[in-house]
């Protein structure tokens, strides 16, 4: 018989499947883990304990006893209800800390402070009557302090700003004679309405009525109508005119005046008056 002959095919290496894995796919939501109806771990006899009634989670339960423990020992001040009374309320103000009487409060102010001590009376009454702690007073009246010494700061500004703009309106009208007109202005208005009414009276712009330009215009005008010689220097509400000042020497040294009697009480001061009214006539 033929021999058939057979030829053998090498073997073929394995092919190995590549697995690809797909990643996960990230926009599905991840599962919620289940709530657990935190009253269904209370035991039965406490279920119903109003205590209880509040607390919907095991967080809120865990909070309150750390919170609780945290308070053993401590001294407790009961927070009065609706129905309380002053009495109670003065109670629980005193266990605070608060003073029993208004005059225990104490403050510290700058050597250059002005305190209006009848104002600081009735809020140290307020403060007791409602239970404020020194502390909480304190703070007030430093707020208080500040907000007073801003708007007096506030204040001088805005008179200061007015003064120069009066200021720069009457050196642009006069010139070269503005200090020789403001001079005669201020002592005809001094003489007239006087210092203090000049220097305390303040207008809405916010100018004192003595640095007010229109006032000074005013009496500028009305001392040239004036002869020099009428306007007697002095100071402050000592302005008077000779006139004036005529007139009061003569009342002086009327014929029955003190002026003639030594024996008098008031002839030292009748003297003294007539000597200081000449003096002011010689110098005007």
């Amino acid at each position: 018989m033929d021999q058939v002959q057979t030829t053998e095919q090498p073997a073929q290496p394995a092919v190995k499947e590549e697995t690809t894995t797909q990643p996960a796919d990230q926009s599905q939501p991840a599962q919620e883990e289940p709530k657990v109806d935190f009253k269904s771990l209370i035991p039965d006899e406490f279920k119903e304990d109003k205590a209880l009634a509040n607390f919907q989670d095991m967080n809120q339960f865990v909070k309150s006893y750390l919170h609780a423990q945290k308070m053993v020992g401590l001294d407790k001040i009961p927070v009065p209800n609706k129905y309380a009374t002053d009495e109670d309320w003065q109670e629980v103000y005193k266990r605070l800390g608060a003073p029993e009487k208004p005059d225990q409060y104490k403050y510290k102010f700058a050597k250059d402070q002005k305190v209006d001590e009848n104002t600081l009376k009735a809020f140290n009454e307020v403060a007791q009557r409602n239970g404020l702690l020194p502390k909480q007073a304190e703070n007030i009246v430093k707020f208080y302090n500040e907000l007073n010494q801003q708007a007096v700061s506030q204040e001088a500004s805005k008179v200061d700003a007015a003064r120069l703009e009066s200021e720069t309106v009457l050196k642009t009208e006069y010139g070269a004679e503005y200090a020789k007109r403001l001079d005669q202005a201020k002592r005809l208005a001094t003489q007239t309405l006087g210092n203090d009414f000049l220097n305390k009276t303040i207008l809405k712009d916010g100018s004192k009525l003595g640095d007010n330009a229109s006032l000074i215009k005013a009496f500028s005008l009305l001392a040239d109508k004036l002869s020099e010689d009428e306007i007697v220097k002095g100071e402050g509400a000592d302005y008077m005119s000779a006139k004036e000042l005529q007139r009061q020497l003569d009342e002086l040294q009327q014929k029955d005046s003190p002026y003639w009697d030594k024996m008098h009480p008031n002839h030292k001061r009748n003297v003294d008056e007539v000597f200081k009214l000449r003096e002011m006539l010689n110098n005007g």
